[in-house]
């Protein structure tokens, strides 16, 4: 009993710590953004891997700016998977976090990626 008290009360305070350190959950914005652009969120692959989104075109994946280099091989992966066009949806919830967005499209456009991008941009400019 005590160590089921214990994981309660270790889990409690693990997902407060997690969810202060963001906005909103990306599942948050992955539903919203999905559902405005008349996708499917969360879609299972025939491999068993869940796909973010799926549109009419495009296979995506979501995440926040500090994680933009893994968003670009889940992207190419959904994409790979699904015959899609990859896209990465990059959620930015401080100013501080548009290098992000600068450092996805500019690997990218360099490296010449067959990905779209598009961001969720939610902090006030100053």
């Amino acid at each position: 009993m005590r160590t089921v008290i214990f994981s309660l009360i270790l889990l409690t305070f693990w997902s407060t710590s997690v969810l202060a350190e963001h906005k909103r959950l990306e599942k948050e914005y992955q539903r919203d953004w999905c559902a405005e652009a008349r996708g499917q969120a969360e879609i299972r692959l025939a491999d068993g891997t869940r796909a973010d989104c799926i549109t009419r075109t495009h296979a995506i994946e979501f995440d926040f700016g500090r994680k933009w280099a893994e968003s670009i091989g889940q992207a190419l992966y959904y994409s790979m998977q699904t015959g899609k066009r990859a896209g990465v949806v990059l959620i930015l919830e401080r100013i501080e976090d548009r290098k992000f967005w600068i450092r996805l499209n500019s690997i990218i456009e360099f490296q010449k990626l067959p990905i779209d991008t598009w961001k969720i941009e939610n902090f006030q400019i100053p």
